[in-house]
């Protein structure tokens, strides 16, 4: 509970007047937007994700990073684009993820790029399978000032690990987890926050209690259990759990699968952030994995150009008139529970 406070704490320390202006502009276009004024956006984004790599080390059978599968190139983030956004977003941007796919402890200057972005006091976080949290490179995330780790366990066992998280190995995952407590004890940081995230699916479900007895005993803050995204779920998959408040996905009564999502027709996502690719595409959200609505790219356009030109405007408005039909949409947890 204590560092769940110190965590929120962190993020609230981000706030200032000009970032507090900027989210009550967010805020308010959206419910006006709502209301049924025409959803027009006032402000930027509040939080983004920025791609450091596609690459990655393992192969899991519901990613297109671990299956190899995208349409799009496989590449580094350039540290010189990353800068140069964060140097224009900086006043007005709070949250900062790096990840989108891939893992980003690939990059061998992904820390350089997280020390950046916290002198701007831009709260920080990442994901990522923990395969390179050596003794060095935990110490150096220490010291890079992230406020976040967030590391993917999804099975206490091997063989249950493995059976998601394909070449993948459960002991690299709690090594690296006792190397960053470590190095946070020695060099007496608060930071960065630890989380464990379990992708529930079939074949791990029954290890859910062991899980956090797991995290307690490595001294990690926090066990977050996450819902598993299927692509074709309609016929059912070995993945989905049995236990229903896991799964994105409720049987029907013709004896198919359906999203639980009510497909409201907003998305508060489309307000409040965005997703930057490793080559500079600036995405609406998540869930497009291969950059199909890509509404610009900052390696020709500036931000605000893409955040208020005539593509992203005309592609929210779409949200608010028949979300349902855009493809990115269809596999989509917003409106619907989806962590437990």
């Amino acid at each position: 509970m204590y560092t769940r406070l110190l965590n929120s704490l962190a993020l609230l320390k981000t706030l200032d007047t000009t970032r507090a202006a900027n989210a009550f502009h967010i805020w308010n276009s959206f419910r006006k937007a709502k209301s049924g004024k025409p959803p027009l956006i006032e402000g930027l984004p509040i939080s983004i994700s920025f791609e450091p790599t596609t690459s990655c080390n393992l192969r899991c059978p519901e990613c297109p990073s671990g299956l190899r599968s995208f349409t799009r190139p496989t590449g580094m983030l350039a540290v010189e684009l990353f800068k140069k956004t964060i140097d224009t977003m900086a006043h007005h941007l709070q949250y900062l993820t790096f990840y989108f796919q891939g893992e980003p402890y690939l990059h061998h200057q992904f820390l350089e790029m997280v020390s950046y972005a916290s002198t701007k006091n831009i709260y920080t976080a990442t994901s990522t399978n923990a395969h390179y949290l050596k003794e060095k490179s935990a110490e150096a995330t220490v010291q890079s000032g992230l406020s976040k780790l967030i590391i993917s366990i999804d099975g206490t066992t091997q063989d249950t690990y493995q059976s998601y998280r394909i070449g993948g190995s459960l002991e690299k995952v709690i090594e690296g987890t006792k190397a960053i407590v470590k190095a946070k004890r020695e060099l007496k940081s608060k930071t960065p926050y630890i989380v464990f995230q379990f992708l529930v699916v079939k074949p791990n479900e029954h290890q859910i209690p062991e899980v956090y007895k797991l995290a307690k005993e490595l001294g990690v803050d926090e066990v977050k259990l996450k819902s598993a995204q299927i692509y074709d779920f309609e016929n059912g998959s070995p993945l989905i759990p049995e236990q229903e408040k896991y799964a994105r996905y409720r049987l029907g009564k013709d004896g198919r699968y359906q999203i639980k999502n009510q497909f409201d027709n907003n998305c508060w996502k489309m307000w409040h952030s965005c997703v930057i690719t490793w080559d500079g595409k600036v995405l609406p959200c998540c869930f497009d994995k291969d950059a199909q609505y890509s509404m610009g790219n900052l390696q020709e356009q500036s931000f605000e150009e893409i955040w208020y030109g005539e593509k992203y405007q005309a592609f929210r408005k779409t949200l608010f008139t028949n979300r349902k039909e855009i493809e990115i949409c269809k596999n989509c947890t917003e409106g619907t529970k989806v962590w437990v």
